[in-house]
């Protein structure tokens, strides 16, 4: 039986391979498996998709509290739909590194849980405001919008 240190090994091995197994001579940037395989239309998404919830499941596993894997999850969530969009997905996943983001949340987690969990309320907190800030936002364009054509009605 693996220990809980020996797991999240296992798991950041992983992460590396899928988002920062090829070092890009001069800057100091890296790909994975993730974005080249992502130029695959639905497989390679699919197959980011499956490694990324694994790592999730890992997380629960060791026993990540609700708020870290609710983090964990969005940073899946943000890497599938925005990575689905053609061309600008894929350069949007050579950037973002959904599977690295998690098992340092895992790693956090492993070290103080505690914190961890703090730490992922208040980013959850801050990205729960900021959507209702942007979807009051896009009503009031809406109504704006509205009002305009129904004067010109």
């Amino acid at each position: 039986m693996l220990t809980a240190e020996q797991r999240v090994a296992r798991t950041r091995r992983l992460a590396q391979v899928w988002d920062a197994a090829l070092r890009v001579p001069g800057p100091p940037f890296a790909i994975g498996l993730d974005p080249l395989l992502g130029l695959v239309p639905g497989v390679g998404d699919a197959l980011g998709a499956g490694v990324a919830l694994w790592i999730v499941l890992e997380a629960a596993r060791l026993g990540a509290s609700a708020s870290t894997l609710v983090h964990m999850v969005a940073n899946v969530a943000i890497d599938v739909f925005i990575g689905a969009v053609p061309v600008a997905g894929d350069v949007f996943d050579f950037a973002w590194k959904a599977n690295l983001r998690n098992v340092d949340l895992l790693e956090r987690h492993v070290a103080d849980p505690a914190v961890a969990r703090r730490a992922s309320t208040l980013w959850l907190t801050v990205v729960g405001v900021t959507l209702v800030a942007v979807l009051a936002g896009v009503v009031a364009l809406g109504v704006i919008a509205l009002r305009a054509v129904l004067r010109i009605v």
